[in-house]
């Protein structure tokens, strides 16, 4: 399995040469995609910040995702999750954005949302992708998990984008 820190490594390695900047929007992970990629030294370079907007307020005040949203599809949607990672890319000087939303647990689970249920989203000069993952494991687990997903899952896209 791929390490968080090599991730981030070939993550600088795609931005760089573009000289795209990543701007996050993170609930569930609280900031853990953002540390993990200012962990490199020379980061500056491709990171331009992080929102952790973990309450619903945070989601509507800085990343712009409109509460009727939130309200009608749950702040654990893929709704949500483009509209934050939209609401990223908005708000920073940024062309690529990392979004999550999710319930990390122990609790919050539901019968339709059960703990582990994680929205991604990717936007990447305005074009926004989406995914749900079931991760499984403790609190912990599933945090890493996302930020393990997020980031390999932006390489994917960044890959396979036209030139």
């Amino acid at each position: 399995m791929t390490t968080t820190t090599a991730l981030c490594q070939e993550l600088a390695r795609r931005l760089r040469p573009q000289r795209w900047m990543l701007a996050t929007a993170e609930s569930c992970t609280g900031g853990l995609i953002a540390a993990a990629c200012t962990d490199l030294a020379g980061s500056s370079d491709w990171f331009e910040r992080g929102f952790v907007t973990y309450s619903n307020a945070a989601k509507s005040e800085l990343l712009s995702v409109p509460p009727q949203l939130i309200e009608t599809h749950g702040a654990v949607s893929e709704a949500v999750v483009r509209a934050m990672a939209l609401g990223a890319l908005t708000h920073a000087k940024a062309q690529v954005a990392i979004a999550v939303t999710g319930i990390a647990g122990p609790g919050g689970g539901s019968a339709d949302k059960p703990v582990g249920t994680v929205w991604l989203g990717w936007a990447i000069q305005g074009q926004v992708f989406s995914q749900c993952q079931q991760f499984a494991g403790d609190r912990a687990q599933v945090r890493e998990a996302s930020v393990r997903y997020a980031l390999s899952r932006l390489l994917d896209l960044l890959a396979h984008r036209p030139n």
